[in-house]
């Protein structure tokens, strides 16, 4: 088989289509034959093959390892196969080329995820043994395959596999230090001594790999370090290494020698001081005066950063952060008494004198805030990527860091460092020469300081005197490198405009605003002029009559700069600041948008490869369907393509766009004045989405809904099987507030086609009327079963009737008739109906008792005459007023402001009044037909029991009045006359 394989796999490796496909197919189908594994090893080993042919072995290989090695994989490996691998994997390490080495490591690794140490209890100390070896490389791979098997073990969360790594760093812990130490010692020498560059890189790398080795041990494989006396001692040394190693770079940096590898391992060795502090943060405590000793002379003084680099002083930097962030601020700590917490407070508190935290300050402000060349270069080259804020990689960027580090002092040392930054505003407040580019760039460090503590600063500086001076005139100082300044106190207001500026100010922020988005400035300057309005415009100070003689104006700059802008990112951007706005303002936008109606469209297609753009073009189609109302209908074509790729579970964008995308598609039903053929067909979407999950189960009801008001008849007549069917098949999932959704809808499609309505719902009568039967049920969700019941009584006895002979016939484990079950529902409903809270929802329920008062009421009824008469009352007392005449008056009767029968406003609904949609107004009219807004209570009342009368005569219809309390009876006369 071994030839075979050889040769499929040079095919494998074909760059010609016809060639390649069948060598993959080939592969594939040999993945579950046996010994197809054991072929592949013998390629990858056989060091006389060509490098191709046995990279393609190895990556078989491995991939074969993650599918079928466990034991209850489909088509698994053969465990003799396995104990073969097992075996012969490491039975020698002298891989010659090293991404092989490499790759040979990791499959080891991946296969002692699974069978170390119980199945290959020979793993560690065979590679401990490689590792001891005179040969060079035989150790260098038996190092790389130890960090490998090392870093995945450490990994593995089971409290079984975490005690299996402890026991392995207790034994293997002091012999990998000791080795360290020597590897490590070795290099320093040779480097020292001029030793050739290829001596030292060998030495070096095998003490990165022991370091590797060192950092998953101690972070990983010790409940507590400090027990530890070997950790303790690797922890203290770590720092003297890193001062020794970085002097030895300076010195290899002059002989020429530059060596990646020895900054990896200066980094590292931060890495293992990090690791610990974040995993055994009260094992640090002791370590806390040497850390910060320790970073603050590599990033505050000019000894330090002369031996350092970028990624070190991040490193450097993100320690003194965690060690500042320890245990959470100063005061909770006090709070809780804990010893070692207050003795790291302590040793904190002792270390950040007034001396060194004004250093700290002044020099992260004048020095590492500072804009570089490179930021500028890439200002003028791609100011658009350059605008683009990176806080997110805090640990890896080093302004991000700083500007974290700052964060956390100020927190820390609020009353220490606010003087400090006030006597720097102090000093950089006056307007500057614009040809002063060293000047400017502190003033706009400083000015990225104030911003960012904004809040700390409230009561330091009046920024409403600041505003109307110095930062209005700066605004209004041009010059290229002004620019700088320009776009930072753009930045500086949209920060304080939350914070500290008074409502007067506001019409002239939106002014300067206006200014700094002329086509003619800088984009930089834009970028953040467009970001600071949307700060303004997101404030509970904001005023739409201050900004509106601006909104024509800044509506059109926006728009400029948003066709004007390449980057995807930087159009969502814009693009959100548009949607923010038309969002406040809402219907004011209408004159202003034609423009951007007319652009999306063509925007829609180039968003196609980013999905993030996409959700901004369809946040800002919610507003702007929002705004214009029943006016939408010339944006209907780009937003049902928009809907329905959104909503779509077979799409892969929908992940991005659902949510947003279903609220697009209920504004979209809400603001159409009439149904249309690609409307409707949208709803092939929904049936899917609401079995997929409950996550967007409220907007998927609403949806529904919505639908069904918009076109009752062809919608119902399409969809409504496909409805119910899944309402029965989701309602045994949902909790109490699901279910009542799923009722309103239910009530929804009652209401709305009554006649057809009831015959269409009748598959999850079954479950409704059997809930009410047991009456187990939440009272908000028995108060939706009690409506439905009582609007099913009220369209159609016969389906009634129909239900409760079924309930009667097929209760499980029960013997009774449909009359039992009847007086069983009717008990349930006397009940519950005082619980039913809405005047509205107790009139139906009062409705339809009186319907049960009529004809063919059998005795199992009238047994609760008292109970039924009782709610019947108490609800004409909840319902009635007394006019000006001294007549009472149904409340609800005729009353269509009421008509929204315990369903919540749509999501998409603004709060303001003036917004009325296409969607309101059917639910309005839907009420005039509704018997709750359109029947009287008292007449349909007194009609029933005169019948009643009538049926049963006299004597008995005395003999169930004796049965009514003295107190519902004296009530019951104010109402009725019989």
């Amino acid at each position: 088989m071994d030839a075979a394989v050889v040769d499929t796999l040079q095919r494998a490796g074909s760059q010609d289509p016809g060639i390649l496909k069948p060598a993959e197919e080939t592969l594939k189908q040999w993945e579950t034959q046996r010994g197809f594994y054991t072929a592949l090893f013998n390629v990858f080993s056989n060091h006389s093959l060509a490098i191709n042919v046995r990279w393609m072995a190895i990556l078989c290989f491995k991939n074969g390892v993650d599918k079928y090695w466990r034991k209850n994989a489909p088509n698994a490996i053969a465990d003799e196969e396995k104990e073969f691998l097992r075996q012969h994997l490491i039975a020698s390490f002298n891989e010659p080329v090293n991404q092989l080495a490499v790759q040979l490591a990791v499959i080891i690794a991946k296969i002692a995820r699974y069978d170390c140490p119980r199945e290959w209890g020979n793993l560690i100390p065979t590679l401990l043994e490689g590792i001891r070896s005179q040969n060079p490389l035989a150790q260098h791979r038996a190092l790389l395959t130890l960090h490998h098997v090392v870093k995945t073990l450490a990994s593995k969360r089971l409290a079984a596999d975490k005690k299996l790594f402890q026991e392995l760093t207790t034994n293997v812990f002091t012999f990998i230090l000791n080795l360290w130490n020597t590897y490590t010692d070795s290099f320093l020498i040779l480097a020292s001594n001029g030793a050739d560059a290829n001596q030292i890189q060998e030495a070096l790398e095998k003490a990165l790999l022991l370091l590797r080795i060192l950092r998953k041990l101690i972070v990983n494989g010790f409940n507590k370090p400090s027990e530890s006396q070997d950790a303790m001692i690797f922890l203290e040394v770590v720092f003297e290494r890193a001062r020794t190693c970085l002097e030895c770079r300076k010195n290899l940096i002059s002989r020429g020698i530059q060596m990646e590898v020895c900054n990896k391992f200066i980094i590292h060795l931060t890495k293992v001081l990090i690791g610990v502090l974040e995993m055994h943060p009260h094992c640090y405590v002791e370590l806390i005066p040497t850390s910060l000793e320790f970073s603050v002379f590599y990033c505050f003084t000019e000894a330090g950063q002369a031996l350092t680099f970028e990624r070190f002083i991040i490193q450097c930097l993100n320690l003194m952060k965690g060690v500042l962030l320890f245990n959470g601020p100063p005061k909770m700590i006090e709070k809780t008494k804990d010893p070692l917490k207050l003795r790291a407070l302590q040793l904190r508190q002792k270390f950040f004198t007034v001396e060194t935290l004004t250093e700290i300050c002044s020099r992260l402000v004048t020095h590492y805030f500072l804009l570089t060349p490179a930021d500028l270069e890439l200002w003028d080259t791609d100011p658009e990527n350059f605008a683009v804020d990176d806080s997110g990689a805090v640990k890896y960027n080093l302004r991000p860091c700083t500007e974290s580090v700052f964060l956390a002092l100020f927190r820390h040392f609020r009353d220490i460092l606010a003087p400090v930054l006030v006597r720097l505003i102090e000093i950089h407040h006056q307007p500057v020469d614009p040809n002063n580019l060293h000047a400017i760039l502190l003033k706009d460090a400083v000015y990225n300081a104030v911003g960012l503590v904004a809040f700390d600063l409230y009561d330091e500086v009046n920024f409403d005197q600041w505003f109307s001076t110095t930062l209005k005139q700066e605004l209004k100082v041009h010059g290229n490198n002004y620019r700088i300044i320009r776009r930072r106190v753009c930045w500086l207001i949209g920060q304080w405009t939350g914070v500290k500026l008074s409502a007067e100010l506001r019409p002239e922020l939106y002014k300067l605003m206006v200014e700094a988005l002329s086509p003619d400035e800088d984009l930089g300057v834009r970028l953040a002029a467009s970001n600071a309005l949307k700060l303004a415009i997101d404030d509970f100070q904001f005023n739409t009559d201050d900004f509106a003689p601006y909104l024509e104006t800044v509506f059109s700059l926006l728009f400029t700069l948003l066709k004007e802008v390449k980057e995807c990112d930087t159009k969502m951007r814009v693009l959100y600041v548009l949607s923010f706005m038309t969002e406040r303002v809402g219907s004011g936008i209408r004159p202003h948008v034609a423009a951007l109606t007319g652009y999306l469209p063509a925007l829609w297609p180039q968003s196609e490869d980013h999905n993030m753009l996409r959700c901004a073009i369809v946040s800002a189609l919610v507003q702007l369907e929002k705004a214009l109302g029943c006016e939408s209908v010339i944006l209907q074509p780009l937003v049902v393509g928009a809907v329905a790729l959104s909503c779509d579970m077979n799409q892969d964008g929908h992940v991005y766009l659902l949510e947003d995308g279903l609220e697009l598609w209920l504004a979209l039903l809400e603001n159409a004045p009439a149904p249309t053929p690609e409307i409707m067909e949208l709803f092939r979407n929904m049936p899917a989405l609401l079995e997929s999950s409950t996550e967007n189960l409220r907007l998927c009801m609403y949806i529904v809904q919505a639908y069904v008001l918009l076109s009752p008849q062809e919608f119902l007549g399409e969809w409504g099987t496909v409805v119910v069917d899944t309402l029965k098949s989701v309602l045994t999932d949902l909790r109490s507030e699901g279910i009542v959704m799923a009722m309103q809808l239910v009530e929804t499609c009652l209401r709305a086609l009554p006649h057809q309505g009831a015959p269409l719902i009748k598959p999850l009568l079954n479950r409704i009327f059997e809930s009410v039967y047991k009456g187990e049920e939440y009272p908000m969700v028995m108060a939706m079963y009690l409506s439905i019941v009582a609007r099913v009584l009220l369209i159609s006895r016969d389906i009634f009737i129909q239900v409760v002979n079924e309930l009667a016939r097929y209760m499980e484990g029960v013997e009774t008739n449909e009359e039992d079950v009847l007086g069983q529902i009717v008990q349930i409903w006397v009940n519950r109906m005082p619980l039913v809270s809405q005047p509205e929802r107790r009139k139906l329920l009062a409705l339809a008792l009186c319907s049960l008062l009529g004809a063919n009421s059998p005795p199992s009824v009238l047994h609760h005459f008292p109970r039924i008469i009782s709610n019947i009352v108490e609800t004409l007392n909840d319902i009635t007023k007394i006019d000006d005449m001294g007549c009472p008056i149904d409340k609800i009767h005729n009353y269509f402001s009421s008509l929204m029968i315990g369903e919540q406003s749509s999501p998409s609904q603004y709060e303001d009044v003036d917004y009325e949609t296409e969607h309101a107004q059917r639910k309005r009219r839907l009420a005039i037909g509704d018997p709750v807004h359109s029947v009287s209570l008292k007449d349909t009342f007194q009609s029933q029991l005169i019948t009643l009368r009538r049926l049963v005569g006299d004597n008995q219809f005395d003999q169930l009045m004796l049965t009514i309390t003295p107190d519902v009876e004296q009530q019951l006369k104010e109402y009725i006359s019989l």
